[in-house]
């Protein structure tokens, strides 16, 4: 076993800076591990980097969603227009208001949806649409963006892969014409262990996600401590982030910088390294506006380049199994031919910060021989 070999079994892997254990180390020192002060510095930290008024910090980037669909009046009756080709949890979050997902398709070259799949996909029923800025890439919709506004539907932008992203000159989340919902997952750009922060349009939208992730108590937990009672002000749940994980990502957000670099040249390495490759396509990520969170590429027969793959121990991956063919939503199926298409052919290969440039020509190398082998030239 060489020693690049345990880090290309992988096709994500977390990346810590080293203070990140002592950031949680004075946390449990302290005896406060719930929600503290700390956390409320995590949410001003992201904000300024954003350069919003506010951010709201939850336990999860599927949390966020939820909580954006609640807080939006989203519920049952109403239909949400969202990519089929995205992690389950998206569709999951639209279900768990009793909302129901109307399935679009995606542009194959960049697996994101466009302003015109979206505007076609409108119906009566509509109350809100939710892109996934798949990949990191920035999804405009600003060319429709009126238009949805007049008919009075909602955007929440899935934003889970996109921390440190563009869309023009501002960072993905300083839109006020949307919510935006991040994740701080263990494997995102920029990670809390576990976590999720949503981007409010208004400080009334902010205060209402607030309570929303207190159980709908309005008084803290310190102010509780003073009294005798408290007051539960409608339906909430326990969605608050803790004090550890808001010390991960305050020492992760140190070093935010040196991630964007590292990820943005990772990418390049491989952009680089498969353009020999004539029956590979890779996914666009739009890389001068992004912060990439995965790579991906197109591929023939891709079943059977994954098991060779695999068997190689190069940890490939498939992001994302199409939704609207899920047993748990063929209520919803819809003929997606792009959707469809791709998903036969999508392969995300190893993409973390512990890959070097040898890790990346072996991935390819191996690629190739994959190719190869399976019935290639």
């Amino acid at each position: 076993m060489t020693a690049t070999e345990p880090d290309a079994r992988r096709n994500a892997s977390p990346y810590l800076y080293g203070r990140e254990a002592a950031s949680v180390a004075r946390v449990l020192g302290t005896g406060q591990y719930g929600h503290t002060g700390l956390t409320a510095e995590f949410e001003r930290r992201i904000a300024a980097h954003l350069g919003v008024p506010d951010a709201v910090a939850v336990t999860s980037g599927t949390a966020a969603l939820h909580s954006a669909l609640l807080v939006t009046g989203i519920g049952v009756g109403d239909e949400v227009i969202v990519p089929s080709m995205t992690f389950c949890a998206t569709v999951q979050a639209i279900r768990a208001v009793g909302a129901a997902p109307r399935f679009i398709d995606v542009d194959p070259v960049t697996l994101c949806v466009t302003p015109q799949l979206v505007i076609e996909a409108v119906t009566e029923d509509t109350a809100a649409v939710l892109p996934v800025l798949f990949g990191g890439r920035a999804v405009d919709l600003g060319p429709i963006r009126e238009d949805l506004a007049k008919r009075g539907i909602v955007v929440i932008e899935d934003a889970a892969h996109a921390f440190g992203s563009h869309r023009g000159s501002h960072y993905v989340g300083a839109d006020d014409t949307a919510l935006t919902c991040f994740s701080f997952g263990p494997v995102k750009n920029l990670t809390c262990g576990q976590g999720g922060a949503v981007i409010p349009r208004t400080p009334e939208e902010a205060a209402a996600v607030r309570r929303l992730r207190t159980l709908g108590v309005t008084q803290s937990q310190s102010e509780r401590a003073e009294i005798t009672s408290y007051q539960v002000e409608g339906f909430g749940l326990r969605y608050q982030l803790s004090s550890i994980n808001a010390a991960i990502g305050l020492a992760q957000l140190d070093h935010f910088d040196i991630t964007v670099r590292s990820r943005r040249h990772l990418w390049h390495s491989y952009s680089d390294a498969l353009g020999a490759l004539e029956e590979v396509t890779p996914i666009d990520v739009g890389l001068d506006q992004t912060v990439p969170h995965l790579c991906q590429v197109r591929v023939p027969r891709r079943d059977r380049v994954f098991a060779h793959l695999r068997a190689r121990s190069i940890g490939v991956g498939v992001h994302y199994p199409p939704n609207h063919l899920q047993p748990a939503f063929a209520r919803w199926r819809r003929d997606l031919p792009a959707t469809e298409r791709v998903s036969r052919e999508i392969l995300s290969l190893p993409f973390h910060q512990h890959l070097t440039e040898a890790d990346v020509h072996r991935v390819v190398t191996a690629l190739r021989h994959a190719l190869k082998a399976t019935g290639g030239t």
